[in-house]
């Protein structure tokens, strides 16, 4: 799914640089769960920007499904995204004024879902995360763990075959973070691809792989998890 080739980000601040990432060579194959750890300002909200296609390189490559992904038109990888990417965030990004549904069905409509389909599939993915009963809720009604299933649902709107996850336990009660843990479970059973960046190291566990990051340089370290039920 991804492979990094001699890749270097840099920022410039006050006449210095900074290496925010490099890595020689990174691969993350289709279906991997990879957890991103380090201290703060490592790297790793680089890394994902990298992956999302919304950050190029200073240089290198970054392919995705066997194309340069920075060498491709802007349009082209907007498209890419919206086609195979879903982003979760932690401060969750919901239109405030926008229904639990509606905000799904904005998702719907930038994924090119036909507009007639709009509320009975915003309805299905809201179900799915455990919602059903809280479409009419607009986000200051919800709680923060609803909140952040509501953005698990809108990130399933186009079907993504990656899931780029950035905190997505961070601000959750315990019982929250379960639930969402458990849905990324099951989108690795479903042969989807996550990458979530966490400070959790419960979280990070859950993965089947680690990638460390300390002062922009990458380390990898595969371990065993033990299987999670449904």
């Amino acid at each position: 799914m991804f492979h990094l080739h001699d890749v270097k980000k840099i920022y410039r601040r006050r006449q210095q640089e900074v290496v925010a990432f490099q890595a020689p060579s990174l691969t993350i194959n289709l279906g991997e769960y990879v957890a991103v750890v380090g201290p703060s300002g490592s790297g790793k909200t680089t890394l994902l920007s990298l992956l999302g296609g919304m950050l190029a390189p200073d240089c290198g490559k970054v392919w995705f499904d066997g194309e340069s992904l920075y060498e491709l038109p802007v349009q082209d990888r907007t498209q890419r995204r919206r086609e195979r990417i879903g982003f979760v965030f932690q401060t969750f990004n919901l239109i405030p004024y926008l229904t639990a549904l509606e905000n799904v069905q904005v998702a719907l409509y930038l994924a090119g879902v036909p507009t007639a389909q709009h509320r009975d599939r915003g309805a299905a993915l809201l179900d799915r995360v455990g919602l059903s009963n809280r479409l009419d809720h607009k986000p200051s009604e919800l709680s923060t763990g609803q909140q952040q299933r509501v953005a698990l649902a809108r990130t399933l709107a186009n079907d993504p075959r990656l899931i780029l996850a950035d905190e997505p336990t961070g601000n959750l009660d315990p019982a929250s973070r379960e639930a969402v843990l458990s849905m990324f479970d099951q989108f690795i059973r479903e042969g989807r691809t996550v990458v979530m960046v966490t400070h959790d190291p419960a979280a990070a566990a859950r993965a089947s792989r680690q990638l460390y990051l300390n002062d922009g340089q990458v380390s990898d370290a595969a371990h065993s998890v033990s299987k999670h039920a449904a």
